[in-house]
């Protein structure tokens, strides 16, 4: 099996956010994190899990995914992504990563599993720290689907 730990961060909601993913499969183990100048911190812990789904190089293990976004784990396990996607993501925000993230997440066996945030889960407090330390980081990506939408309003 195929772990996958994640964390969003936003230094305001909006403002400069970063993501961490610690992907892990056998004694393997991986981190992955960016920082963005202006995002959302559900954007952010949606990202976390969509970077690392799409780091896994095969298809065919399974994947548990650990997170304290409940705005990710119950969008996905509860099924509402697929009536906002029937709908085209109308007045949903995020829906271009809602988007992505159903391309990836369709390629695996996918788990996911909520975790309480800041309550002392290690690579929960790790992605925690690397999002955060991205997210302060002086070269600051541009979330190019926040900030157009973001333009639109």
């Amino acid at each position: 099996m195929i772990e996958i730990f994640t964390d969003g961060s936003s230094r305001g909601n909006p403002g400069p956010g970063g993501y961490g993913s610690i992907l892990r499969y056998k004694q393997h183990t991986k981190e992955l994190t960016a920082g963005f100048r202006l995002t959302t911190n559900n954007r952010m812990e949606l990202l976390a899990v969509i970077v690392g789904l799409e780091a896994i190089k095969t298809n065919n293990i399974p994947v548990t995914i650990y997170s304290d976004s409940k705005y990710v784990v119950d969008a996905v396990e509860k099924k509402w992504v697929y009536g906002w996607q029937k709908k085209g993501y109308a007045g949903k925000a995020n829906g271009d990563l809602w988007a992505r993230f159903l391309r990836i997440y369709t390629q695996h066996q996918v788990k996911f599993v909520w975790i309480k945030g800041h309550a002392g889960h290690p690579e929960n407090e790790r992605c925690d720290t690397i999002a955060v330390q991205s997210a302060l980081s002086p070269n600051l990506l541009i979330d190019h689907g926040y900030e157009a939408a973001a333009a639109i309003k």
